[in-house]
C-alpha cells in the first residue's frame, strides 16, 4: 500500500502525479472517502495531469460524465452517491463503461458492489487532525488487497 500526505491544494499536481503513476496500469479507481473528503477535488487534479480537455465537475446528479483528453482518450467519472437501487446503474449501461478500456474514475461504490469489476485500484482519502488528507492506494484483485 502506497501513503501520500496532501496538506494543501497547491499540492494536489504533484499529488496527482503520484496517483496516476502507482495507478496507470489498471483501468478502474475507485476513491472512497466521507463528504468532503476531497474526491471529487482529487479527480479534477488527476484529470488535467492527464490531459482531460473538458470541465471536470461532480457527476452527482448525472451519475456518469464523460471526459476527453487532448489525444482523444476517453474517461469516465461515475458518483453513485444518489443510487438507491444498484440495478439503477443497469440502465445507464454501467457495464459498457466499465470494460470499455477507458479509465473510469468510481465514487461512492459501496452503492453498487456488486457492479464493481473484480480488479481496480482502491484510493482512499482520510482526513487527519491537522486536516490533512491522508491518501492510500491499494491494487484490489477479488477482494482481497495486493500491495
Amino acid at each position: 500500500m502506497k501513503k501520500i500526505y496532501c496538506d494543501n491544494l497547491a499540492s494536489l499536481p504533484q499529488v496527482a502525479q503520484e496517483i496516476i503513476e502507482v495507478c496507470k496500469d489498471e483501468k478502474i479507481w475507485v476513491f472512497k472517502g466521507q463528504m468532503g473528503a476531497g474526491k471529487t477535488t482529487l479527480i479534477k487534479a488527476i484529470a488535467k495531469e492527464m490531459g482531460v480537455v473538458d470541465l471536470v465537475s461532480s457527476p452527482t446528479f448525472s451519475i456518469v460524465n464523460e471526459y476527453s483528453s487532448e489525444q482523444g482518450q476517453q474517461f469516465y467519472h461515475f458518483d453513485f452517491y444518489r443510487i438507491d437501487d444498484a440495478e439503477e446503474v443497469l440502465e445507464i449501461g454501467v457495464e459498457e463503461y466499465f470494460y470499455s478500456g477507458a479509465y473510469c474514475w468510481i465514487e461512492w461504490s459501496e452503492r453498487i458492489p456488486e457492479y464493481i469489476p473484480d480488479t481496480f485500484q482502491l484510493i482512499s482519502i482520510q482526513v487527519d487532525e491537522k486536516g490533512w488528507r491522508v491518501i492510500s492506494i491499494s491494487k484490489i484483485v477479488n477482494g482481497a488487497q495486493h500491495g
